[in-house]
């Protein structure tokens, strides 16, 4: 099913979203949802955002949805231009290519910091049940699973380090490539090959051999530039050609 053409022909684009628990704070459940919706394509690049029409939908006033919009303008999915109102920010190669260097920086000296320092038995334990998670979701060709499962992945390999900014910043910088992931057509074989590099990169970390880790990871990050060209000619309307400041 392609998650795109269903969000080209939407007329809801603000369906996924849900009221939010009146018994807690409004404006993290609102940035949670809005950016849930952002990252899976069902708010698309381009897509306008109205506060008013978001407050209603969610059952708030405008002030918790200003509170979102701030947060989501932070992390560069929303664009509030003056007199033009607030935007889902679009796709920009270069921002896409600058997110895959810093993803790739953080996740090699994450491997790094592994292999010297070795996995304890609980990080041991935690990855391996996310990559039995991960077969799982294979055999079920359950995308969305599978997605959930392969950004806990690298978070968990983020966060073993014992640099808690570190998880923070990867999954700040993935989501400048998350939305490209929704766009790719990608099949069963896709995420069984992903899975595949996941456990390889597992094995190589159980055994502290650094060589075979980098030999595994770094082609496996450098994946997403494979299919940029293609994404950004497919859906040119999706993308802007800003240059970086």
């Amino acid at each position: 099913m392609r998650r795109t053409a269903l969000a080209d022909t939407n007329d809801d684009p603000l369906g996924a979203l849900r009221p939010v628990d009146p018994a807690l704070p409004a404006a993290p459940q609102i940035f949670d949802q809005l950016k849930a919706a952002v990252l899976a394509m069902d708010l698309v690049p381009g897509q306008p955002l109205s506060e008013p029409e978001i407050g209603i939908r969610l059952g708030v006033s405008r002030t918790p949805v200003r509170e979102a919009f701030a947060q989501l303008r932070a992390i560069d999915l929303v664009t509030t231009r003056p007199s033009r109102g607030s935007y889902v920010t679009k796709l920009n190669e270069a921002k896409i290519r600058e997110a895959q260097y810093l993803r790739e920086a953080l996740e090699l000296a994450a491997v790094r910091t592994l292999v010297a320092q070795g996995l304890s038995d609980r990080h041991r334990n935690a990855l391996a049940q996310n990559l039995s998670a991960q077969q799982q979701a294979v055999a079920d060709n359950a995308r969305s699973t599978f997605h959930a499962l392969d950004d806990a992945f690298h978070y968990l390999l983020a966060e073993t380090t014992g640099f808690p900014r570190a998880a923070i910043v990867l999954g700040q910088e993935k989501a400048q490539l998350d939305r490209l992931r929704v766009l790719s057509l990608r099949d069963t074989a896709h995420f069984s090959a992903l899975y595949g590099e996941h456990c390889q990169i597992y094995d190589a970390l159980c055994q502290r051999d650094l060589d075979a880790a980098i030999a595994v990871m770094m082609p496996h990050l450098r994946s997403v530039l494979t299919v940029l060209r293609g994404v950004a000619m497919q859906h040119a309307n999706y993308f802007d050609n800003t240059p970086l400041e």
